[in-house]
């Protein structure tokens, strides 16, 4: 990759940025990677949503590298699943190595980084604009400078690259009592509306219209800034999610294909769903394959809904953990065609295949599809 072109000399091959929903052709995608990758900190807005052994070893090792036995299988499965990406035809790009164990401050507070596993979280793709989030994890402050040859790749390419307003992130951001909702209390967040922070996997894209759930690292701040810089041209609407810790929105909801929406049955009330999406078909994701193996279940960041965090390939195909037998024999049924690659591994580090990538070219225009 050219990183270095003038700006007039690359901006005439056109511009490389061009995704506007989440199942359009995939052209181009950035993948993350695992080298460097750090223990995240045990700030309390990092614990409240990892899941209860998997945050009790987390408080015990935070800063310290991830061990081998945890690194080496996820970065084989992370291979595996790019070359079946190039298989596809789709172009991959990937962040620089980086070393996450640095130290690094603000006037308020310092912090060792996380890794850059999940490109999704802290960039959001609208049509030709990639936009960096103010992300409300302390220890990923930095973590988009791993991409900036990347950015600024695509920037003298023609697309447009902007960042959201950088967070404080001091102590007024985060409520002191916050306490996890008992059942059927309702849903608490960790966040106060000091100031905007939102991650960019909490939104998905159907054209004009885009979709948001509230989350301990989304606030309404948040969703208002991103809704007051995008304008009239787009609308954002609010998906209530019965998740009792929420953090993004690609296991609890997400669209397969124009008037084609597969949702969680625990999180999701049906009913309760924005009244443009109830005229979608709404496919209820079947019941999770159980992961029996110990130390998957003890390292593992996410919950068991990670069998729904699914990539497109176009409106037809999609990659799934072969794991997940249930959610292939029922996309099959639905009549989508999945594609293998294991990836359960990857888990400790944040996500699954949704999580992992950031399409940053789909073959399609802006369209509203309600």
């Amino acid at each position: 990759m050219n990183v270095h072109a003038p700006v007039s000399e690359s901006v005439s091959a056109g511009c490389p940025v061009n995704s506007h929903n989440e199942w359009d052709p995939l052209e181009e995608i950035i993948v993350g990677r695992l080298e460097g990758s750090t223990i995240p900190s045990n700030h309390p807005v990092v614990t409240c949503n990892i899941p209860g052994m998997a945050a009790r070893a987390q408080a015990l090792a935070a800063g310290f590298r991830f061990p081998k036995f945890m690194i080496e299988p996820a970065q084989e499965e992370l291979d595996n699943f790019i070359k079946v990406l190039e298989r596809l035809g789709v172009t991959v790009t990937r962040p620089e190595p980086f070393n996450h164990m640095a130290k690094f401050s603000t006037p308020y507070w310092s912090s060792r980084g996380f890794c850059n596993s999940c490109p999704r979280d802290s960039m959001l793709v609208i049509g030709d604009e990639i936009l960096e989030t103010p992300m409300a994890w302390p220890c990923r402050y930095f973590e988009t400078h791993s991409y900036r040859p990347i950015l600024k790749d695509y920037f003298r390419r023609g697309g447009r690259w902007t960042s959201a307003p950088k967070p404080q992130l001091t102590d007024e951001l985060f409520d002191p009592d916050f306490k996890l909702p008992e059942k059927g209390e309702p849903i608490r967040y960790i966040l106060t509306e000091f100031e905007p922070v939102f991650d960019a996997a909490d939104f998905f894209r159907c054209g004009r219209d885009i979709f948001v759930t509230r989350s301990n690292v989304t606030n309404a701040m948040g969703v208002d800034w991103l809704r007051r810089h995008l304008g009239p041209d787009y609308r954002i609407h609010e998906i209530k999610s019965r998740c009792p810790n929420p953090m993004h929105i690609d296991t609890t909801i997400l669209p397969l294909g124009p008037g084609r929406l597969l949702i969680n049955p625990e999180y999701v009330n049906p009913d309760e769903l924005p009244d443009i999406l109830k005229k979608w078909d709404i496919l209820v994701a079947p019941e999770p394959d159980p992961i029996e193996d110990r130390i998957l279940k003890i390292t593992s960041m996410c919950g068991k809904w990670l069998s729904m965090n699914i990539l497109m390939v176009d409106e037809k195909r999609m990659i799934v953990d072969p794991h997940h037998t249930k959610m292939m024999r029922q996309v099959e049924k639905w009549g989508f065609e999945p594609i293998p690659a294991p990836f359960l591994h990857y888990a400790a580090f944040g996500g699954a295949f949704h999580c992992a990538t950031l399409d940053v070219r789909r073959r399609g225009t802006l369209e509203s599809y309600f």
